[in-house]
């Protein structure tokens, strides 16, 4: 019993954690609208950390980010510790009299973490598994092997397709967007964590999986078998229209999202471009670094975001004169999916009425998460902070409204057509 004492004391000291690493602040998305290619799940909106213990607010998107060291973890005493006891008295009780096999203490571990952090009444706090943990790792990286699709968790807990990859192995195989997955290779992943389903989703490039799915409309579900590929993960569209108007899609705030916005918008001003439009819909999130490089592409000046912690500590970010696209006329697409980072951008621009919101209402998520390597490779991120736009709106569940709403039809359209880019197509050519 006293390996278990020990156990339980790690468990507590979880929370100590907190205090005692140094490694990336970022603003997550949650778990809607995922981009998890069957493995390329974004970490949200990450900033390299400082490396000093306890980093002065704001400092931290200056340095590389470093790989976290665990520190000493101090053994709860006093009343803590005397509390706990209780958790001993149960299980003590489960092993001698439970009917059944007991799990191990991973098992048991994991569990009284995840029970101790849904405490907190926020979603957001969250214990990740080493192998998750690690699937997050590699993402990161922008390349990653599996089947090419975008997924969210349904309110029921099934995994939803909400997009695909053009032309990836998924849309090939004939997997559609709204499809739900069922099984993965005759394994139920009903009710698994979104971690968990992409894990048992993504595999070595070659190798195939099969998928059960339940397709609105077909009244069974049916399989489709996936073989997946290396892929990487698409960041930026642009193309030039034949009216004169660009058009930068940009799929998440990865590390080069700023130089690859800014280039694209200089190549469409030197093609002629009358004005742009940027497309954020079903965007994620990113870098928080890259938020702000991507906002200061369009501001001349100004506020663009205020980070505020829970001790009142605060941090602004401004935008600086000198970018290609300050002067460009700029419509800002947003929808359901546009999430953390990419309501960052979206807030920034619209309250300094550098451009107009044209699409569906924003996801709401504005809060700020600082993720912890713990010392068997899973992961801790614990909520430090919330941001707000520059008129100090807070986002966190709320979202952003667009100036222009413009709903995605329910019954779907037509191939090729996009209501929502037409209308913001229209406005920058007319003015209304």
């Amino acid at each position: 019993m006293n390996g278990g004492r020990g156990l339980i004391k790690f468990v507590l000291a979880c929370a100590t954690l907190v205090i005692l690493l140094g490694f990336a602040f970022f603003l997550g998305f949650g778990s809607a609208c995922l981009l998890v290619a069957s493995g390329a799940l974004p970490v949200g909106a990450e900033r390299p950390a400082v490396p000093v213990p306890s980093p002065t607010p704001g400092e931290e998107s200056l340095f590389p980010t470093l790989i976290p060291t665990v520190a000493p973890v101090p053994a709860p005493t006093g009343e803590d510790e005397e509390t706990f006891q209780l958790f001993w008295e149960v299980w003590a009780l489960v092993q001698e009299n439970f009917y059944g096999e007991l799990p191990d203490m991973r098992t048991v571990t994991y569990a009284a973490i995840r029970g101790m952090l849904s405490t907190l009444g926020d979603e957001y706090t969250a214990f990740i598994e080493p192998e998750a943990a690690a699937i997050l790792a590699e993402d990161a990286t922008g390349k990653f092997e599996g089947i090419g699709a975008y997924v969210k968790m349904s309110e029921e807990g099934i995994l939803e397709i909400s997009e695909l990859f053009e032309g990836g192995p998924a849309e090939r195989a004939g997997v559609r967007k709204g499809d739900r997955v069922l099984a993965v290779d005759g394994v139920s992943i009903i009710g698994v964590s979104l971690y968990e389903a992409i894990g048992r989703i993504r595999g070595p490039a070659g190798t195939p999986v099969t998928l059960l799915i339940e397709r609105e409309g077909v009244e069974k579900p049916f399989e489709v078998t996936v073989v997946r590929e290396s892929l990487e993960i698409p960041i930026v569209d642009a193309e030039m229209r034949d009216d004169g108007i660009g058009v930068i899609r940009l799929y998440e705030f990865s590390a080069t999202a700023g130089e690859l916005v800014s280039r694209n918008v200089e190549e469409l001003l030197d093609r002629g471009a009358r004005g742009i439009v940027f497309d954020l819909r079903s965007n994620p999130g990113g870098w928080l670094e890259q938020a702000i490089k991507v906002s200061d592409i369009f501001l001349d000046d100004g506020v663009i975001l205020f980070e505020r912690w829970s001790d009142g500590r605060e941090q602004v970010f401004e935008a600086r004169p000198g970018d290609v696209g300050e002067e460009v006329p700029l419509v800002v697409l947003v929808n359901g999916g546009s999430a953390s980072a990419a309501e960052i951008v979206a807030g920034a621009l619209q309250d300094h009425e550098r451009a107009v919101l044209i699409g569906e209402h924003t996801f709401g998520k504005g809060s700020v998460q600082r993720p912890f390597t713990l010392r068997d490779g899973s992961e801790l991120r614990v909520t430090v902070a919330h941001w707000f736009t520059p008129d100090n709106r807070a986002i966190h569940n709320t979202g952003l409204t667009p100036d222009i709403e413009v709903p995605w039809p329910e019954e779907g359209v037509v191939e090729g057509v996009d209501p929502q880019l037409d209308r913001a197509v229209g406005y920058l050519l007319t003015g209304k």
